[in-house]
């Protein structure tokens, strides 16, 4: 069985009920990180409407807060979710904003990782973060089916 993920009358991709369901749950998890709606609509009749304003604005802010974290563990469990949300968009026609995401955030950090060894870390350089992200998103979707 599978499920399709639709933005207009194209279908972004076609998952396993199983990689559906933890990707639904991960969508869950970020709406309430960000406090933002993610546009992906409920799975009904094995298929999930994206409305793609809304889908485009929480792309946007979650690329922004994986940006400005810099906690090893926060990134690496939400490195998966963010590049798989980044094949979505690429597939629906989402615009990113690399030049603007990729340049050092305002302020201070979030979610610092904290090193007994090197003192505080800040987020990585805006082109090895985006190279990284984008290229585990272009891994990912060769293996995410339409």
């Amino acid at each position: 069985m599978s499920q399709d993920y639709d933005m207009g009358d194209e279908t972004l991709w076609n998952p396993s009920n199983g990689a559906s369901r933890l990707f639904l749950r991960q969508v869950a998890l970020f709406e309430a990180e960000l406090e933002l709606p993610s546009g992906i609509g409920p799975m009904v009749n094995d298929e999930s409407r994206i409305d793609r304003d809304a889908f485009a604005v929480f792309v946007d802010a979650l690329l922004a807060w994986h940006r400005r974290t810099s906690h090893a563990v926060m990134l690496a469990l939400s490195e998966g979710f963010a590049a798989t949300v980044l094949v979505l968009a690429e597939r629906g026609g989402v615009e990113v904003d690399w030049a603007r995401l990729g340049v050092a955030p305002d302020g201070p950090s979030e979610n610092v990782q904290i090193s007994a060894l090197t003192g505080m870390s800040a987020p990585p350089e805006g082109g090895t973060w985006e190279s990284r992200l984008g290229e585990r998103s272009r891994e990912l979707g060769r293996f995410m089916p339409r």
